[in-house]
């Protein structure tokens, strides 16, 4: 089979597509044939630091965000047949292989592709929406009633959370550039504020939720933004630079929270694409062959949604 590899470290040039041998499926695994694979920041920083979060050494392939149909079943699988089509985000933060024709991985890593959705928009859907799901509802039980302010509101993780955090009944509130207020109003955002002319901390208070995909100096203005009892969910370690005596005064839960493969949550998100209450935006489908222009666009940071990796017709 085809896969886009790497041998070193570096740009988005090092990406390059190889033929490679076809994995097969162990038991309790699927292989898919992957139509479409997403695009991620954690594609792009693996590919930068040369390495995976688990330490898998070079060379490798890419990818996580899959949506396929089932080519073969191992051993002691019952929930899926050949033929059947799926998303998931297989074995993540280990490698999955998701820039490729092939992809063997645990079956219950995936779940029948949301109904209404292409390939396109599917491989679209599961890290960016997993994360969204995990954070908000397994982290924070986000109720109805409640305050919720997302950062990055229109980004790929930030639309989706901005959708399920308004279908678990929250007021929600999203950071953004101004061009992109309508938008999320049409996703469902009560407020939405302008991060470049408006001090954030300032203007929202009080929440009692917040989403933080960007870390750093954001940090402290995230927890300016809470309730005293309040909970931050971070997508970004909370390293030595995370102020937590300016937590522990203010009074407030912050803690960091990495997406695992959930079959479960995919099967809810599903019911959210299934019912309407749920969306994913798409910025730009490129063929394979451009993988090292996807991630030049993606590490731009101004895309909304997300970026898609066309692998088969």
């Amino acid at each position: 089979m085809r896969a886009v590899s790497q041998d070193t470290a570096g740009g988005p040039e090092v990406l390059r597509l190889v033929e490679t041998a076809r994995p097969e499926p162990g038991r309790g695994e699927i292989l898919v044939r992957v139509h479409a694979a997403g695009v991620n920041p954690a594609d792009w920083k693996t590919r930068a630091r040369g390495v995976f979060p688990d330490g898998g050494p070079l060379p490798f392939v890419l990818g996580w965000d899959v949506s396929g149909v089932v080519a073969a079943v191992g051993d002691g699988v019952t929930v899926f047949r050949p033929g059947d089509p799926v998303y998931g985000m297989p074995c993540f933060p280990h490698p999955a292989g998701a820039y490729a024709e092939y992809v063997a991985a645990p079956a219950r890593h995936f779940a029948p592709r949301p109904q209404g959705l292409d390939h396109i928009r599917a491989a679209g859907l599961p890290l960016a929406g997993l994360t969204a799901w995990q954070a908000l509802v397994d982290t924070a039980d986000v109720r109805p009633g409640q305050l919720v302010l997302v950062h990055a509101a229109a980004g790929g993780v930030g639309h989706l959370a901005v959708q399920i955090a308004k279908a678990r009944g929250a007021y929600v509130i999203g950071t953004a550039s101004a061009s992109k207020h309508e938008l999320l109003r049409e996703l469902g955002a009560d407020e939405v504020v302008d991060y470049r002319t408006q001090d954030v901390a300032r203007t929202v208070r009080d929440v009692d939720v917040v989403l933080d995909p960007i870390g750093g100096a954001n940090w402290s203005r995230s927890l300016r933004c809470l309730r005293r009892g309040g909970t931050l969910v971070s997508l970004l370690p909370l390293t030595d630079a995370f102020p937590a005596a300016e937590a522990a005064e203010a009074g407030v839960e912050a803690v960091f929270m990495l997406v695992e493969p959930d079959r479960q949550g995919l099967l809810e998100i599903s019911r959210l694409v299934a019912s309407g209450a749920l969306r994913v935006l798409v910025d730009a489908v490129l063929p394979w062959e451009s993988v090292a222009e996807a991630h030049r666009l993606g590490e731009q940071g101004r895309t909304t949604g997300k970026i898609v990796l066309s692998v088969t017709d």
